[in-house]
C-alpha cells in the first residue's frame, strides 16, 4: 500500500507539472487554460488525499502494535 499511495502521489505531481505549463497565464480563465486549473487543482486533492491515507494507515499500524 506504501509504494501504491508513493506512485499515484508521482504521477499526480507530474500532471500537475504538466498542466502547469500548458496555463495561458495572460487568460487563465479562458478555454484551455481553465482546464488546465482544475486539474491542477484536482491533483493537489489527490496528493491530499494520498498523504492522509499514509497517514491513517501509520496510526492503525501504531494502535495494532499498542494492543
Amino acid at each position: 500500500m506504501k509504494y501504491l499511495t508513493i506512485i499515484i502521489s508521482i504521477i499526480a505531481f507530474g500532471l500537475m507539472i504538466f498542466n502547469f505549463t500548458k496555463v495561458n497565464f495572460d487568460a487563465p480563465f479562458k478555454d484551455d487554460s481553465l482546464i488546465a486549473l482544475i486539474t491542477i487543482v484536482a491533483s493537489l486533492c489527490v496528493i491530499l488525499m494520498m498523504l492522509i491515507l499514509r497517514i491513517s494507515k501509520r496510526i492503525e499500524q501504531k494502535v495494532k502494535e499498542r494492543n
